[in-house]
């Protein structure tokens, strides 16, 4: 057991987050002192005001490292404090752990956007030395970053600051996944009310026509859950209205996340290539049996084959495939096997997600009962996926974080020339509007005036309510993006 205790609110979120990153899997808390409360161990001061953050690790002990820090009259900004404070608490910590974290004191979800910035204020030269001294990032991560951060650069040029592109959230899956948090709904109890969502999706569509004036999307995704988990018709149904209403076969690329091999047949993959689908997933996470079944997939590793091998055959030259390394009972061999069976397939892209633990997935639930996963070698299984990828002709073009991450590492988008997947890093940088429709999507508009401003909106998590008050989403959305697109 780890509490963290401080006397302001400023700390809160890194001293967590670092502390997490540290000593992963151990149960945290959190609490405030008093003004004038003493700390026994990490003690800050500064210019103005007496600050602390302690941590008692365990059984009580405290975190006994002589700590105490002044600060500089450099630091002259509340930014600049809270930033060495930071790092200052981020050198004590790996100190005591003897851990380095591959993206050393980073916090953020986007360190790509942060790497791209110094980079333009002060060129390429000196960069990972530069990135370690001021953030701690190891130069294999610095080189990543770097790597993709030129990677997006090129993408994203013609979509900065303009344009829009539309998602379509579908919430049906075949099952639940043990590590999912997103949006989900099993199919099978719900298909009584997938024609209604439909409509509701079909209102939102021809709203969303009038409200952005015509206006052609750059890029059309529809995600969920799985799409694909409709069957023909529906899939068919929507495909068509994402067509009639957004000119979406016409885009620079039309993505449909089949995900879930279980989900596919010849006759979906028909029907997404008939309206002009451009990119699709068929997502395994893993090639080892006895995890499929664990994480509540209900499909084979042969049904995977069977998937991509159907995609191609109907014509498909860019599928995605998803992995996630950390999953339970999976060491870096069998992430090695994954990899070596993927390549086997040759893939257009590649995503290779870090396993995060999210509140609301029943992974959480499963840790609690069988214990926190462990034994598998983070680093050294990227390492692997990006050999991997490397060897397929792929370049790695995005890249984010999450919190609670496996291994402190994160989750890269790999690619072969001309397959990057547009959508994904339009969504992560966040330099174009969103326009989201469908039962737990948030819009985004990203004003074009330079300003860095977003405005975002969502819809009803629950179905029920998505669908009993259609028009009060669409009214949002015509607010956000009604006067000025």
């Amino acid at each position: 057991m780890i509490t963290i205790e401080y006397n302001d609110e400023a700390f809160e979120y890194d001293a967590y987050a670092l502390t997490r990153s540290f000593f992963p899997g151990e149960e945290t808390a959190q609490r405030i002192m008093g003004a004038d409360a003493e700390a026994d161990s990490v003690r800050i001061f500064s210019d103005m005001e007496k600050r602390f953050v302690r941590l008692v690790i365990k059984a009580g002990a405290v975190f006994d490292h002589d700590m105490g820090w002044e600060l500089s009259a450099a630091a002259s900004t509340e930014r600049e404090f809270k930033w060495k404070w930071k790092l200052f608490f981020y050198d004590c910590l790996s100190e005591y752990t003897g851990r380095i974290l591959p993206w050393g004191a980073l916090t953020g979800v986007r360190p790509i956007k942060l790497i791209g910035g110094i980079m333009a204020e002060q060129g390429r030269e000196g960069l990972e030395e530069y990135l370690y001294d001021e953030y701690r990032v190891s130069r294999k991560k610095a080189e990543l970053g770097i790597r993709i951060s030129a990677n997006e650069n090129a993408l994203l040029k013609p979509y900065e600051y303009k344009g829009h592109s539309l998602y379509i959230g579908i919430p049906f899956c075949p099952s639940r996944c043990l590590y999912c948090s997103f949006l989900s709904y099993d199919y099978t109890k719900m298909r009584k009310h997938v024609a209604e969502y439909l409509d509701c999706v079909e209102q939102e569509l021809k709203a969303y026509a009038e409200i952005m004036n015509g206006e052609r999307p750059s890029t059309v995704y529809i995600g969920g859950g799985t799409p694909t988990a409709l069957d023909a018709a529906e899939l068919d149904r929507l495909l068509s209205m994402a067509c009639e209403y957004a000119d979406a076969a016409d885009t620079d690329e039309f993505t449909v996340e089949a995900g879930r091999p279980d989900s596919l047949d010849e006759e979906k993959f028909a029907v997404m290539k008939k309206h002009g689908v451009s990119r699709i997933s068929v997502n395994p996470q893993t090639f080892k049996g006895e995890t499929l079944k664990l994480i509540g997939r209900r499909h084979s590793v042969a049904d995977v084959e069977r998937a991509f091998e159907a995609a191609r055959t109907a014509g498909f030259d860019n599928i995605n495939m998803d992995l996630i390394l950390g999953l339970p009972g999976e060491d870096v061999e069998d992430v090695k096997h994954t990899l070596d069976r993927v390549a086997a397939l040759v893939p257009d892209s590649l995503t290779v997600h870090s396993l995060a633990l999210k509140r609301s997935s029943k992974m959480t639930q499963w840790i609690a009962e069988h214990g926190a996963i462990t034994g598998m070698d983070h680093e050294a299984a990227m390492g692997y996926a990006l050999q991997t990828a490397e060897g397929l002709g792929m370049e790695p073009y995005y890249l984010y974080r999450q919190k609670n991450i496996a291994g402190a590492l994160e989750n890269t988008g790999f690619a072969v020339p001309g397959k990057y997947g547009i959508y994904n890093v339009l969504i992560m940088e966040e330099v174009q509007s969103i326009y989201a429709i469908g039962a737990g999507t948030v819009s985004k508009k990203v004003y074009t005036d330079g300003s860095g401003k977003i405005e975002r909106c969502d819809t009803h998590k629950d179905l029920s309510l998505y669908l009993s008050d259609i028009q009060a989403m669409i009214e949002r959305k015509r607010r956000l993006f009604g006067e000025d697109k």
